[in-house]
C-alpha cells in the first residue's frame, strides 16, 4: 500500500493515525543521526527529525503516498518528542532547541548548487582571537581553487570574494597590519584568513561592525585568562561566611544524585502550519525521567523530577491556556532512582500503581505506591498511627545477557534481553 526509501538509517519515535473527512493519514516522526558537512566545532553530527504525513489521497483508496514533510535539526537527542493526536502539532523535550529548516522537494538534488541554503543552517564563518592576531575559518564549496577567491585586507576594512559572490565586507572592530595579514585555502576545503591587530591586547567583541553572520570561538587559554581577571570576585573557600543573608553555595552539602550533567532542558510545542514555536518552558534542573501512553486517545505522558519526586504530566494539545496537566505522582522516586547509577530503562503502570526501572542486567526494581496497611502499624518516633505504606521489591533475572526492553503494562512488566523475554506479574489481586 506504501513503499518508498526513506534515506538513511533511522527510528521510528511516535506515529499517529488521523482520519479526517474521511481521508486516512498516518503521521511519524523519524529521528536520525546525521554529518553536518559545515560543523567546524563541536561533534560534527546534528539531531535531524522528520515529520512525515503518508495519506490515501487517490480515488481509488487503495495507494498512499507522502503528502507533508517536514525536518527540524537540533544538537542533542530529543528526551521525549511526539505528535498531537489531531496532527496540528508537536511537543519536544530536549536539552538544546529544535528548529525547523526550510527544505525544498528538491533540495537534495540541488545542494551544491546553491551555498545560500549551506549559510542559512550554519554561521558563514567562525573566527577566534589571541592577544595578538585573528584567525577566521570560511567553509568554501568543493572544488574551489586559489583563484576562485580574492580577499582584500584594508587598515580597517576587509573584503572577501568568492568567484562572483561577495562573501564578507565590512569595516573591522579595530585596525590590523594589513599588510602582514594573509590567507590559505585548506585540504577541507575552508579557506583560512590570518590577520595581524595593531593594538595589541584588544578583545574584539565582534569581527566587523554590525555583521551577524560569524560566530566566535573562545580557546581553552583565552577562557582561562577571562577567568583568572575575575578571580577577586570570587572565594576559595567552600563557604566562608554562612551566617550572611546569601550563603555561597557548599558543594559538600549537595547530594550526588543532586548533580546533572546537563543544566537545564526545555519543553517546546510547534504549529504544524505555520512550523513556529507557539509554547516554551524552561524546565530548569526537572530532571526528565520517563514517558508513558496513559490514555491512547491522548499524546504520551512525560514524567519529571520535581525535588525528591517523580510527576506524571499529560499534555493536552486541545487545551491552548493549560496544555499540561499533572495527573500523579510518585514520591521519593526523584531521590532514589538517581542512587541507581547502572539504571538503562525507567516506566510505569498506566493507572499509576508503581513505576519501576532496570539495569543493564539482571536486576529490576519495583517501587508501589501506597497501598493501605491490613495490620496496625505506629510510627516509633511520633507516637503516629501509619495508615499507608509504599514497597519497593527488586526481581533479579536468571541471565547475564544485557536488556534491551522494558515496557510496564498495569499488571505485568516485560523484560527484553538477548535471548529472553521475561514476564513479571506486579500486581495480580485484579
Amino acid at each position: 500500500m506504501f513503499n518508498e526509501e526513506l534515506g538513511d538509517p533511522f527510528i521510528i519515535i511516535h506515529s499517529i493515525s488521523l482520519l479526517k473527512a474521511e481521508e486516512h493519514s498516518i503521521a511519524i516522526l523519524i529521528l536520525r543521526i546525521e554529518k553536518e558537512e559545515l560543523d567546524m566545532k563541536g561533534s560534527g553530527f546534528y539531531v535531524s527529525l522528520e515529520w512525515v504525513t503518508i495519506s490515501k489521497k487517490n480515488k481509488d483508496g487503495k495507494k498512499y503516498e507522502i503528502t507533508k514533510r517536514d525536518i527540524l535539526r537540533g544538537k542533542s537527542v530529543p528526551n521525549y518528542a511526539a505528535i498531537e493526536p489531531n496532527g496540528n502539532g508537536l511537543m519536544i523535550v530536549s536539552y538544546k532547541s529544535f528548529k525547523f529548516v526550510q527544505v525544498d522537494q528538491d533540495l537534495e538534488e540541488n545542494m551544491n548548487e546553491d551555498m545560500s541554503e549551506k549559510i542559512q543552517v550554519e554561521p558563514l564563518y567562525y573566527w577566534q582571537q589571541t592577544e595578538d592576531d585573528l584567525t577566521v575559518t570560511v567553509r568554501l564549496p568543493e572544488n574551489s581553487v586559489k583563484e576562485d577567491v580574492h580577499v582584500q585586507f584594508l587598515p580597517d576594512h576587509i573584503n572577501i570574494m568568492l568567484r562572483d559572490c561577495q562573501l564578507l565586507k565590512g569595516k573591522l572592530y579595530s585596525s590590523i597590519d594589513h599588510e602582514s595579514s594573509t590567507w590559505i585555502i585548506k585540504e577541507n576545503n575552508s579557506l583560512e584568513i590570518f590577520l595581524i591587530k595593531k593594538n595589541e591586547g584588544l578583545t574584539w567583541p565582534e569581527l566587523v561592525v554590525g555583521d551577524k553572520q560569524g560566530e566566535l570561538i573562545r580557546d581553552s587559554a583565552q577562557c582561562a585568562a577571562i577567568a583568572e581577571r575575575l578571580m577577586h570576585l570570587t572565594s576559595e573557600e567552600l563557604n566562608p561566611n554562612p551566617d550572611k543573608e546569601k550563603p555561597p553555595c557548599n558543594a559538600q552539602e549537595l547530594e550526588e544524585c543532586d548533580i546533572f550533567f546537563e543544566e537545564s532542558s526545555s519543553l517546546c510545542r510547534f504549529d504544524g502550519s505555520t512550523l513556529k514555536t507557539t509554547h516554551v518552558v524552561n524546565l530548569g534542573s526537572n530532571q526528565y525521567l520517563f514517558s508513558v501512553v496513559v490514555d491512547p486517545k491522548e499524546m504520551p505522558c512525560f514524567c519529571l523530577r520535581h525535588d525528591v519526586d517523580a510527576l506524571l504530566w499529560q499534555p493536552h494539545s486541545s487545551k491552548q491556556d493549560d496544555m499540561w496537566e499533572h495527573i500523579a505522582t510518585f514520591n521519593a522516586l526523584g531521590y532514589v532512582q538517581a542512587s541507581k547509577r547502572d539504571k538503562k530503562f525507567f516506566a510505569c503502570a498506566p493507572n499509576y500503581s508503581y513505576a519501576a526501572l532496570c539495569e543493564c542486567l539482571r536486576r529490576v526494581f519495583i517501587y508501589r505506591q501506597p497501598t493501605p496497611m491490613s495490620t496496625v502499624l505506629y510510627n516509633r518516633k511520633e507516637g503516629r498511627h501509619v495508615g499507608q505504606v509504599a514497597k519497593q521489591q527488586v526481581a533479579s533475572l536468571e541471565t547475564n545477557d544485557p536488556i534491551l526492553g522494558f515496557q510496564a503494562t498495569n499488571e505485568r512488566l516485560f523484560v527484553l534481553t538477548t535471548k529472553n523475554l521475561f514476564l513479571i506479574k506486579v500486581n495480580t489481586e485484579n
